[in-house]
């Protein structure tokens, strides 16, 4: 039988299903119709005069369009084997357990070591160019003005300085290679302006949160695991803030004359929510996070056409069953400084700290929003204050927080009286790949900024594997069938010319 009547008929058979895949894995955002919100008008009003020509305007796109990732953990030379290790160590022991042991232990521990790891190091390459495979194919299609990564950038904070600086190469050079760390002069200034969009720069730039797996904890963090993390990914806490310019900024009938004296400012903060909350390890690093957090949050950065986007890590505190993690600290023992050693949500009273800094008890609401990760699942919830309780109560007395699709059906007065905390779900191939997509824009009729949010998911590292090897597997059967039917050609040509000389 010949080999080329098996591998061609088969290799036609395999072409339909891996060319279906290869669609789906590079055009999935196309085939989802992933795409940021649209900036909606309020509702639409009759006016039978005509003097409102905006009233009746369609959706347009929002100037301000966020691409959110959480959580890609680049994982390294921890999982793997020691490469100082002797290749097969059994061979070494043969003075002590014979040639029959030595062969044993080779047979049944050295050669299972090795493969798994290769594997590892295989699925490592896999799983960088999967995350690169995300972020480039949502990149490319929505088309962001700007993109955050929401902490834990790196698989451990335990890692040494040249492991550290390894996954820092593979996340700018391979996972985010397309990516620009935001300079310094730009980190490094608070309260900088900017008109929005006029910097064309911030499309490629990549904001960096600080996670725990990057920095520690509040009882592991210390100044060397800062200073390394922001020589590699900028600041842990810094803010800039957007304005629109004179010739994007919408006409309104309600506060013409406040629009022409302060433009509508959109304020991005990025907060370290690592060491907000006590016992911490090194109780200066935590002195800084909370004087920026108090400063930035200070009423005089609250002119009431401002919004705010708050970047951060840890989830906001929330009741058990709201969100996949429950309220969760863990801590070191006394011997070893006391401090947090882990927790899923910050603190009642830190969290009732930042929300009652975004909304103002006498501002109305409806200023801001928070993005955060760590809570792998993701959340979108909604903290609304509660004013039948004492203002002089813990943080859980004062906000309750329930999923924001609750609160949207109870109607516009409960979301336009709080604020929208959305856990972004991580972008690791376990969790299928999300990446999230918020639009803000200025809504002029009502005087304040409006937030939406959607999720573009590609689906399992499986999908990527499958799609890649059943292209392999189609070009070796593609490729050897024709070399064959080649040579059955050839050599049936060679044997026909021996016949006529014959």
């Amino acid at each position: 039988m010949r080999l080329s009547s098996t591998l061609l008929p088969l290799s036609r058979f395999l072409l339909p299903p891996t060319l279906i895949a290869l669609t789906y894995v590079y055009l999935y955002p196309f085939l989802q119709q992933c795409s940021f919100p649209l900036a909606k008008r309020p509702e639409v009003v009759c006016h039978f005069d005509g003097s409102d020509p905006t009233a009746a305007a369609p959706a347009e796109i929002a100037l301000f369009r966020l691409l959110a990732f959480a959580d890609p953990q680049l994982e390294g030379d921890t999982s793997l084997p020691d490469p100082q290790a002797p290749w097969l160590p059994s061979l070494a022991r043969v003075g002590e357990v014979g040639v029959l042991g030595a062969v044993e232990g080779v047979v049944r521990r050295d050669v299972p070591g090795l493969l798994q790891g290769y594997r590892k190091k295989l699925d490592l390459w896999g799983n960088d160019l999967y995350l690169a495979h995300v972020y480039r194919m949502v990149h490319w299609w929505t088309q962001p003005t700007h993109t955050v990564v929401l902490g834990d950038l790196l698989g451990s904070q335990w890692i040494e300085d040249e492991e550290f600086s390894r996954r820092t190469s593979r996340f700018w050079n391979r996972v985010f290679a397309s990516g620009a760390k935001v300079p310094r002069n730009v980190t490094d200034v608070s309260g900088r302006i900017e008109v929005l969009g006029h910097d064309a720069a911030w499309k490629k730039r990549l904001i960096a949160v600080a996670g725990n797996h990057d920095i520690g904890y509040a009882g592991d963090i210390n100044e060397h695991r800062i200073e390394r993390f922001e020589s590699a990914f900028g600041s842990v806490n810094w803010e800039i803030r957007f304005r629109l310019s004179n010739d994007t900024q919408p006409a309104s009938s309600s506060f013409p004359n406040l629009l022409q004296e302060i433009p509508p400012t959109l304020r991005l903060m990025i907060l370290n929510s690592m060491n907000l909350d006590a016992p911490a390890y090194n109780p200066e690093l935590q002195q800084q996070s909370l004087d920026f957090l108090d400063a930035q949050l200070h009423l005089s950065n609250h002119p009431h056409n401002s919004g705010t986007i708050i970047l951060t890590h840890v989830p906001l505190h929330k009741k058990r069953g709201v969100c996949v993690d429950a309220p969760y600290f863990s801590y070191f023992p006394e011997n070893q400084g006391g401090g947090i050693r882990e927790q899923n949500h910050l603190s009642p009273g830190i969290s009732a700290r930042i929300l009652d800094g975004v909304v103002p008890a006498d501002s109305g609401g409806g200023t801001g929003i928070v993005l955060n990760g760590h809570d792998h699942e993701g959340c979108d919830t909604f903290h609304l204050r509660n004013r039948t309780v004492d203002g002089e109560g813990e943080g859980e007395g004062r906000w309750d927080a329930s999923r924001f699709n609750s609160a949207r059906s109870r109607g516009t007065d409960d979301v336009d009286a709080g604020l929208r905390e959305i856990t972004v779900r991580s972008m690791m191939g376990s969790y299928g790949g999300n990446a999230g997509l918020l639009s803000a824009w200025f809504d002029a009729e009502a005087g304040k900024w409006r937030f939406e949010y959607e999720t573009c998911m590609f689906g399992v590292q499986h999908f990527w594997w499958a799609a890649h090897v059943l292209v392999l597997v189609e070009l070796g059967l593609g490729v050897g069938g024709l070399g064959f039917l080649l040579r059955d050609r050839w050599s049936a040509g060679a044997q026909g010319g021996k016949v006529k000389e014959a």
